[in-house]
């Protein structure tokens, strides 16, 4: 399925930190990070550091080009949910952006389709777009049922989402078994999936918003590959797991974004 987008989407690359980085190291890091490419306008840059690095990061970002995401929320606004952080609360630390439905908390902790779907409205309601990760582990993929999971996360998790929102949105095909496994789907098998996603977007949306949404690619992007991915059409970004821990190698991301056609 090819899609031939009417406008031009800006190209984003987010890093995802996961629970690395003590709020000096993350510090020190974003200090780094804002050195080298927190000035250029080309490509949007978004940092997701662990929450107890959000305030020192955010400091260090503050008045340069690079966003400030997080990882995660709760859907409510507070309350005796003991660990957990809310919408309001990532509002206070000047986050702009937060990861919801990642295949991390998909298979480890058990998320549920429907409470992801009630994260996305959460971050909504708190003015934070949400990074929404969708994706097929490997028995999915190996059984043919890549575009069946695929579809079916991306529609439960954007139910009752209204068209006026939907822009806002970023989504990450996340192929599961290409993350921290040293494999890596073909530029051919991530456009497809890319161009299935904005396919289902189209359904729900409509074409004008469901162009405008940003669709990153989440399969372990790397310096070394990220040039042939960010080419393909429906390819709009990465969001970067190890790649994001070290300043050359996601300056070098952000290059390649740049310079993709």
């Amino acid at each position: 399925m090819n899609s031939t987008p009417p406008m031009i989407r800006r190209k984003l690359i987010a890093g995802n930190w996961k629970m690395n980085k003590t709020a000096p190291d993350g510090a020190a890091l974003a200090g780094e990070i804002r050195q080298s490419i927190g000035q250029q306008t080309d490509v949007d840059v978004i940092v997701c550091p662990p929450y107890t690095a959000l305030e020192s990061v955010g400091r260090v970002l503050d008045g340069s080009t690079v966003k400030l995401g997080a990882q995660n929320l709760h859907p409510e606004p507070g309350g005796a949910f003991t660990g957990e952080i809310s919408g309001p609360m990532l509002r206070a630390l000047f986050a702009t952006h937060v990861i919801v439905g990642h295949s991390e908390r998909r298979t480890l902790l058990g998320e549920t389709d429907e409470f992801i779907q009630r994260k996305v409205l959460a971050a909504l309601k708190n003015q934070l777009k949400p990074i929404l990760c969708v994706g097929e582990t490997l028995a999915e993929r190996e059984a043919g049922a890549t575009l069946k999971v695929v579809q079916q996360q991306t529609e439960r998790a954007l139910e009752g989402l209204g068209k006026d929102l939907a822009a806002t949105l970023i989504i990450a095909y996340e192929p599961v078994w290409a993350i921290g496994t040293g494999k890596v789907a073909t530029t051919e098998q991530a456009q497809e999936v890319h161009a299935f996603i904005r396919g289902v977007l189209t359904k729900l949306f409509g074409e004008i918003p469901a162009q405008r949404i940003r669709i990153l690619y989440g399969g372990s992007m790397k310096p070394s590959n990220a040039a042939e991915l960010l080419s393909q059409m429906d390819i709009d970004g990465g969001l970067i797991g190890g790649a994001s821990l070290e300043a050359r190698s996601f300056k070098d991301l952000v290059d390649a974004a740049a310079a993709a056609p």
